[in-house]
């Protein structure tokens, strides 16, 4: 896709998933780019033929931020609500432009990492998923998530998760950091004890969210303007320094056929939103892992894939971002729900 083409097209999906500033924003880098702005075609400079998946235009709104976020652009900060200020395009503008003039090396080589959103709104969807997972083995369990990020969802069990209707009613502990109000609507998942036992992750590019740089990345890739969004992460960010969960430098295919089952526990493989940056060879490699897992699962030792992913029901229907659970040594595969692409509310079905 053309550049410009490109950031319009995630302008307009910003806008629509509730960032009116990077709808704005992004629609205004792109008339930068097809007008021949020095400044902006300079720091995009390499990246024209980047595939569409890679989020150019969060890789650069991310590194911006990033910038903002570490008190090295207060001009701009002004505007930015993620540090007290109020956005106004036509006043940011030229400041927004600046930080590209003056930082161009950093945020060029910030350009070359992948966008790392672990979007802790989409634990809403694995805590539910999971908590029926141990209605039906009653076993302690045990965690693989793959492309991890920073492995915040890993400590999904400990966030708060408050149902729409009836109010008041959840589950987690209520004195949480994180607090996902309205995270869950129609029929509301078991209500269980869950022992986590065993939780780890794996990233091609992990972040530690024990660390001042790993904390900072995070926060750069929420968009500005979403409060709450800002407000979750920042609360799983307090949950990872007291709940361990080491995410390892390691591909999924190699991952999934590393892991083991174990007796006395549920063994639980789950992902979101990352399946669309495997190649096809590798998601293939994934399944076939999976399927051998299922076969090797027993009553003893179940195992279960739980994923959030954008999907079609059927061949032909448009994708939804569906909660799918197979369970083992059954193989039974069922939706459990739909979510949103940031994960709150949950749609119990």
């Amino acid at each position: 896709m053309e550049v410009a083409a490109a950031f319009r097209w995630q302008a307009e999906a910003c806008a629509r998933l509730g960032s009116p500033m990077y709808g704005e924003l992004l629609h205004r880098v792109a008339d930068a780019v097809a007008e021949g702005d020095p400044v902006v075609r300079a720091v995009l400079a390499g990246h024209e033929q980047d595939p569409g998946p890679s989020a150019l235009a969060l890789r650069l709104a991310g590194s911006v931020h990033r910038v903002v976020l570490r008190g090295r652009a207060p001009a701009l900060a002004h505007h930015y609500p993620s540090t007290g200020g109020r956005w106004e395009l036509a006043a940011a503008w030229p400041a927004w432009r600046e930080v590209l003039r003056q930082h161009q090396a950093e945020i060029t080589e910030l350009l070359r990492q992948p966008p790392q959103t672990n979007e802790v709104g989409r634990a809403a969807a694995l805590m539910g998923g999971l908590l029926h997972v141990v209605a039906a083995t009653g076993r302690p369990v045990r965690l693989l998530e793959i492309g991890a990020s920073a492995g915040l969802n890993l400590r999904a069990d400990r966030f708060r998760y408050d149902h729409a209707d009836p109010a008041g009613a959840g589950w987690g502990p209520p004195d949480s950091p994180v607090r996902l109000p309205g995270a869950w609507a129609g029929s509301p998942p078991p209500d269980v004890d869950v022992d986590v036992v065993e939780r780890t992750g794996v990233d091609i590019a992990p972040l530690d969210p024990t660390t001042e740089e790993g904390r900072l990345t995070l926060q750069s890739y929420v968009w500005p303007d979403q409060a709450e969004r800002l407000a979750r992460l920042r609360g799983a960010l307090a949950v990872a320094r007291d709940v361990p969960a080491p995410v390892h430098r390691r591909d999924a295919l190699s991952a999934v056929r590393a892991l083991a089952l174990r007796e006395g526990t549920v063994t639980v493989l789950w992902h979101s939103v990352m399946w669309q940056y495997l190649s096809a060879e590798e998601r293939a490699g994934v399944e076939t892992e999976i399927a051998a897992l299922g076969d090797r699962a027993s009553a003893a030792a179940p195992f279960a894939h739980l994923r959030l992913e954008p999907l079609q029901r059927t061949p032909g229907e448009d994708r939804e971002f569906l909660v799918l659970l197979r369970q083992w040594p059954e193989g039974e595969q069922r939706v459990l729900g739909r979510a949103v692409p940031h994960g709150v509310p949950v749609r119990w079905e």
